[in-house]
């Protein structure tokens, strides 16, 4: 009898969920379901299929050319990355407890799909795909657990800017608009709309301001770190939903023009042991971290350099670290709240990871700094003293530096060997293949800087 494979136990889960499922969709009035999932780069893809072929779907999943975990890019040559016109498709199959109604138009509704490869091919046929980086943020997680006993949560802080009619705001010269309320105002029917579709989608909405102009930061509850990255992918989903509606701009681009400050997305990182946050002793009142929380930070400030290409996935991610002065980390180091630091730890025993943009892939980044804790962890490391004073002026830390562009970048990725174990060979490769050619691209790009430096400058 053929072994069970990875899709075949996807499949029983859904047929045991099958009538419960079925009813709810039901129930829901919803006509169309969106079967989705999430490329390397962060891109919603997937297929839209009448809501009667259901049980169909939860049976068979849906299939898309497996070129679609690359965004269907071709290279500079040409050549379509991940396979070729020529590669095969996958099957995409719902996971069951992530239905939900889009609360903009309540006829349709939406799965997470979990990808395979397809049953029939012979030898890895029903394996996970090599490229699905949602489905490995969950195995590596699953087996950080299975041997430390320990769960990453984590909470996101998205920036990004909205532009449009209507949304300028008067900024006193030598002041910021950050915290004025009178900002937030012009920005409501933005922030109230988008806060009642996530609310409508599952996502405990919390608190958020109005950083910079045109620059909003909307929070959401912290959770398990599988949870929290499809959380945050919804969340733009929403923010493009609503940009539609009104008319605007919505841009997760890391940095939109110099002299503002560039759109993060700050990873908040606690590690839990049932219901005990293992980073801060509860009996101790003081700003602190454990002996554990020391290493899992050690962990994560030595592979933080080979983290970055993850962590700003784009050309012009690596602008936010050039803009002097504007809150982005300038070396790898850590602080007891200090905002200048890579890693600073809060007052509520987190982590938070400044490295990350808006632009990052929450599967990819999580799973990099689940494998970095680990080895944190595993070989007792030192993160040494937390930095006191501002890091813009301090004397260069112990760690390697911080990538300034993203080719640096994804050649520390490239030499981190546990950075890449996080990921199966066939996802780091292609990885590394798409980002190289985008590296490759802006290399070959003539830009508004070059035509003023050098249009006329000689004779």
């Amino acid at each position: 009898m053929p072994a069970t494979t990875a899709l075949d136990e996807h499949k029983e889960r859904n047929a045991a969920a099958m009538d419960d499922v079925t009813a709810r969709v039901q129930e829901s009035g919803v006509e169309f379901i969106y079967y989705q999932t999430v490329s390397l780069t962060g891109r919603i893809v997937g297929k839209v299929v009448p809501a009667r072929h259901l049980r169909r779907n939860l049976e068979r999943g849906v299939n898309l050319h497996r070129t679609a975990m690359s965004d269907l890019q071709v290279d500079r040559f040409g050549n379509l990355l991940g396979g070729g016109t020529e590669a095969k498709e996958f099957t995409a199959v719902p996971d069951a407890d992530t239905f939900a109604v889009l609360p903009w138009d309540t006829t349709v509704g939406r799965f997470f799909c979990s990808v395979y490869e397809p049953g029939h091919f012979p030898g890895i046929g029903g394996s996970p795909l090599a490229t699905d980086a949602r489905s490995n943020l969950r195995r590596v997680h699953d087996a950080f657990t299975e041997a430390t006993g320990l769960r990453l949560r984590s909470g996101c802080e998205p920036e990004m800017t909205w532009t449009g009619p209507g949304l300028d705001v008067h900024v006193k010269p030598g002041s910021s608009p950050s915290y004025h309320v009178d900002s937030l105002e012009v920005m409501r029917p933005i922030f109230q709309r988008v806060i009642r579709y996530a609310q409508a989608l599952g996502l405990d909405m919390i608190e958020g301001d109005y950083e910079d102009p045109g620059q909003l930061e909307l929070n959401w509850m912290f959770d398990d770190a599988c949870v929290t990255a499809d959380r945050l992918v919804t969340y733009r989903q929403i923010c493009k939903q609503v940009a539609r509606e009104m008319g605007v701009t919505a841009s997760f681009m890391p940095k939109p023009a110099a002299g503002v400050m560039g759109n993060g997305c700050h990873h908040n990182l606690s590690l839990w042991r049932g219901d005990r946050n293992i980073l801060a002793d509860p009996g101790v009142t003081e700003l602190h971290l454990t002996e554990e929380g020391r290493h899992a930070l050690g962990g994560v400030l030595s592979h933080a350099a080979g983290m970055m290409a993850l962590m700003g996935p784009t050309v012009n991610s690596y602008k936010r670290y050039w803009d002097a002065g504007q809150f982005a980390p300038s070396q790898i180091n850590w602080g007891m709240d200090n905002k200048t630091c890579t890693v600073r730890l809060s007052a509520n025993g987190r982590l938070e990871c400044k490295l990350p943009d808006a632009s990052v892939n929450p599967y990819l980044s999580h799973a990099a700094v689940i494998a970095a804790m680990k080895d944190g962890l595993d070989h007792a490391i030192d993160p040494g003293p937390p930095q006191v004073a501002s890091s813009y002026e301090a004397a260069p830390s112990k760690f390697e530096p911080l990538p300034l562009t993203l080719r640096d970048a994804l050649d520390a990725f490239a030499a981190d060997a546990v950075v890449r174990g996080a990921f199966p060979e066939a996802m780091s490769a292609l990885y590394l293949e798409l980002k190289s050619d985008e590296w490759a691209r802006f290399c070959g790009a003539i830009t508004d800087w070059e035509r003023e430096m050098y249009t006329e400058h000689l004779p």
